[in-house]
């Protein structure tokens, strides 16, 4: 659909406008030196939450309810997401 003249303007400015305000998520990364390299703060939210995750699954092995917890499949990942998103908020909330 053709956009006549000054719409077409106002069109290709807002375009811009939105596409500028996109970039400006990437003007800071998080990152943290360990032993002189770089690495993104989400990489250890990511494996502190698998750790943790590990830990409640040894935890609720042996409880009697532990058989109770629901598709493994969807519970344990979801727990990593959770766990990893916590570490994230505690430790590199900025």
């Amino acid at each position: 659909m053709p956009v006549p003249g000054r719409r077409r303007s106002v069109y290709v400015s807002g375009i811009a406008a939105l596409l500028v305000s996109l970039e400006t998520g990437c003007a800071y990364s998080p990152s943290m030196a360990v032993l002189g390299a770089y690495f993104p703060d989400w990489l250890f939210c990511i494996v502190a939450g698998v750790v943790l995750t590990v830990i409640v699954y040894q935890v609720a092995a042996r409880l009697p309810a532990g058989c109770r917890i629901g598709p493994s499949a969807v519970v344990y990942p979801t727990l990593v997401t959770l766990l990893a998103l916590i570490t994230w908020l505690v430790f590199f909330k900025q």
